[in-house]
């Protein structure tokens, strides 16, 4: 393993958690918006990925419950952690040098989630939004979810920068 990565694992970590997070809070935000162009429910799409647990049948839930809505969109923000850390591997290793090689290793990023989700996964572990959404919307799903690894990524960067260019609290010696 790259020397600069195995020193680098607890930011890359953090970085995750920051990243994946804003990635998810965006793809759901697209996921409700294009459940209702399609004459969905908002929350059905987050409801369908508690599928997994509940069956196919979440996929027709459209109100929120603990048991459909809070597994759904605590799996949905688990997977996009779980996506963000190679991200953020992939960008300490690769610093873009520009928004738009940003934007494009989120896409990429965001491209091999969709082929792996829908393409390696067995079904019952899907995200489960094609219970609910046409393939079109998917896709807006997933391109929303690479504007959020993005965003993410950024303010991850600049999360790290304030607390390093922060003053130490007078009552802190060291």
């Amino acid at each position: 393993m790259n020397r600069a990565v195995e020193t680098e694992w607890p930011r890359i970590g953090a970085s995750a958690v920051v990243t994946g997070v804003v990635a998810a809070l965006i793809s759901a935000a697209a996921l409700a918006a294009a459940a209702k162009l399609e004459g969905k429910g908002a929350l059905q799409p987050i409801n369908a990925t508690s599928h997994w647990l509940n069956g196919d049948a979440a996929a027709k839930v459209e109100l929120p419950t603990a048991r459909h809505t809070l597994v759904g969109f605590a799996t949905h923000v688990l997977s996009a952690i779980f996506w963000a850390a190679p991200f953020e591997a992939w960008l300490a290793l690769n610093p873009p040098r520009t928004p738009e090689a940003l934007l494009r290793d989120a896409a990429a990023m965001a491209g091999v989630a969709a082929v792996v989700d829908y393409g390696a996964t067995p079904k019952r572990f899907t995200p489960g939004w094609e219970l609910v959404l046409s393939k079109g919307a998917m896709l807006v799903a997933y391109l929303a979810f690479s504007v959020g690894l993005a965003g993410g990524a950024l303010a991850s960067d600049r999360m790290r920068e304030e607390t390093r260019t922060r003053p130490l609290p007078l009552w802190r010696s060291s």
